[in-house]
């Protein structure tokens, strides 16, 4: 079924009911004492996991509309970014007030000690100015400097998962399943992939119709 503009606001409603959920769920773990035995830990991964899942289907955006012929889905991209930036905050927000108890000198002396907070805030920076320029009055005054500001996401996309592996000390399968993603993501966006993958289906076909 191609989706058409008459299914957007639908579309829209499902991903603010999707991307809520998590959060409603988080609010549930903590209120009948479900949060492990480290809650407030618990919260900053589970924020921190699920900006990174909503990164992950902003990235897969652009490639099924693609593949899928779904030219409506684009137009969610902005919502789905949001949300990634929402996590994000949620994220930092954990880690400050109950990590850091709002100690702001401990927080830069934590950035300046841990090179993984480091690589987290200059995500979280760019992830800001992607949030507050994502408003189309704002995207007709920038201009060009709009799509130049906004490729930004895809090193983003590079630095939250290194953020996460360096933040583990020992368990890194599932920070490297991140990396494996998101890396597939970035790579079937380069023209040289794009070019191999216009060669299979060239000789698809040729060996279709002989």
């Amino acid at each position: 079924m191609r989706l058409t503009m008459k299914h957007l606001f639908w579309l829209k409603v499902a991903i603010h009911s999707i991307a809520i959920l998590p959060v409603a769920y988080l609010i549930l773990l903590i209120l009948s004492d479900q949060a492990g035995g480290d809650p407030v830990q618990f919260i900053i991964h589970y924020t921190g996991i699920g900006a990174l899942n909503t990164l992950i289907v902003l990235l897969a955006i652009s490639p099924i509309a693609r593949k899928f012929k779904q030219g409506v889905l684009i137009q969610t991209r902005r919502v789905v970014g949001l949300y990634v930036f929402a996590y994000a905050s949620l994220h930092i927000f954990a880690f400050i007030s109950l990590d850091l108890l709002f100690e702001w000198s401990l927080l830069i002396e934590e950035v300046l000690k841990r090179p993984y907070i480091l690589v987290g805030a200059l995500a979280y920076i760019i992830l800001f100015a992607l949030s507050i320029t994502s408003f189309k009055v704002i995207r007709r005054k920038m201009g060009k400097r709009w799509q130049q500001l906004h490729n930004l996401v895809y090193l983003v996309a590079i630095l939250v998962p290194i953020h996460f592996y360096w933040s583990v000390k020992s368990e890194v399968i599932e920070p490297s399943i991140y990396i494996l993603v998101t890396s597939s993501l970035l790579l079937i966006r380069l023209p040289l992939y794009k070019f191999y993958q216009t060669i299979l289906a060239n000789k698809f076909k040729s060996k279709s119709t002989s």
